[in-house]
């Protein structure tokens, strides 16, 4: 038997490479991972108030199948903080679906806008998952250019030029994952204003919200109060807790041009049944506890992140905006010499030095070819190793 045609074609860079990092490894080779954004894989700490709130659930015996959307006290918690913290407007718990993460999300949702033929325009750079689940459901996913050398905001004229009668959906990702951008507010009111003109929804990626290190972030709901919005988020990085698989997509829609689409979701949502029930009580503490641990995140991976972007910048051939938020930096290869792909570049980077990154294609091939990701997540001496490795690895190229 043969897999069927909506997957063969689909791909996640991320993990590809991590594929072939574990044969290294199998072989006794000592890596450097810099590929996944996984904070709990370095020295971040899910706060323990989190994990006692977990454990308490456990011991009470709420282990028991919740209500598909999520549990009462945590969709109430998650309205509070999108009112507070992001702009949402009257935000009732009825128009928050609680995921298995924002990937779960992302799978809900497209698969309840998404018909065969449609399309959805996603920023060039962007997450891979946004483009391989349009294809899962015959759809395109069409990339539009974010500005390398404007610290990678959105081409608002290029969306424009590239929204048609097939067009779903405008995707921002903001904070932007691979490039760590943050969107100006007048990029954003920019595409508001396109998206109501078409009279398309925007959706809108925002689960770096609180891991900003300069520009100040402004969320979607407070920009675009008119356009309806699907809004997804999560409890991965911000409260360090990636493998508890708890996001959310959430409905801003004052005059119910999309709520057929949410109800999609939400009947997705009850086929799976629901998420991890003790964690979300779990995540209830994250919202309504403590956010200390937010700062002290923040502190250290600025460090981190100026002495990775001040690296980068030293090596010849190497060249890399400054990330203002989240924990990526997406550099771009000035030459590629003997190599005839970024794809090639890293591999080989990752079997000479041991250094494990992504190919910048695998996040869109117009706007990431010649560039990969670095995650800067990792101690200060092991960055300095792996620019180390990384500028004599370019001397060969």
């Amino acid at each position: 038997m043969k897999q069927a045609a909506r997957v063969q074609s689909l791909e996640y860079a991320i993990r590809d490479v991590s594929a072939e990092a574990r044969k290294l490894v199998a072989q006794g080779k000592d890596l450097i991972w810099l590929n996944i954004g996984d904070p709990n894989k370095y020295d971040f700490e899910t706060p323990p108030n989190i994990v006692e709130a977990f454990i308490k659930a456990a011991n009470e015996n709420k282990s028991f199948y919740s209500e598909s959307q999520g549990i009462v006290p945590l969709r109430e918690a998650i309205a509070e903080k999108e009112m507070k913290i992001n702009g949402a407007k009257d935000l009732p718990i009825e128009d928050i679906h609680v995921t298995a993460g924002i990937s779960e999300g992302i799978m809900f949702l497209l698969g309840s806008l998404l018909t065969p033929g449609d399309e959805i325009l996603i920023p060039g750079p962007a997450y891979p998952s946004y483009s391989a689940y349009p294809k899962f459901y015959d759809a395109q996913a069409v990339t539009y250019r974010t500005i390398s050398d404007d610290n990678w905001q959105p081409d608002t004229e290029d969306i424009r030029k590239k929204v048609n009668e097939k067009t779903k959906a405008i995707l921002i990702i903001n904070p932007n994952n691979p490039t760590g951008a943050v969107y100006r507010e007048k990029e954003l009111k920019a595409i508001a204003d396109i998206a109501g003109e078409h009279d398309i929804p925007i959706i809108a990626d925002e689960i770096y919200d609180r891991l900003t290190m300069d520009q100040k972030f402004i969320g979607m709901p407070s920009v675009a109060k008119d356009v309806p919005l699907f809004m997804m988020n999560g409890f991965s990085k911000v409260y360090l807790m990636p493998g508890w698989r708890i996001g959310y997509v959430y409905l801003q829609d004052p005059e119910d041009k999309i709520r057929d689409v949410y109800d999609g979701i939400i009947k997705l949502g009850r086929l799976r049944l629901c998420v991890n029930t003790p964690a979300q009580y779990g995540c209830v503490e994250a919202l309504k506890g403590p956010q200390d641990h937010i700062k002290d995140t923040v502190a250290k991976l600025r460090k981190r992140r100026d002495l990775i972007y001040k690296r980068l910048n030293e090596i010849d051939g190497i060249s890399t905006e400054k990330p203002e938020a989240a924990f990526y930096i997406f550099p771009h290869i000035d030459k590629l010499g003997k190599y005839k792909t970024d794809k090639d570049f890293i591999l080989s980077f990752l079997k000479d030095e041991g250094v494990v990154s992504v190919f910048g294609s695998g996040f869109g091939k117009e706007f990431g070819k010649n560039h990969f990701r670095l995650v800067f997540l990792s101690q200060e001496e092991m960055i300095d190793e792996a620019m180390n490795r990384l500028e004599r690895f370019i001397k060969t190229a």
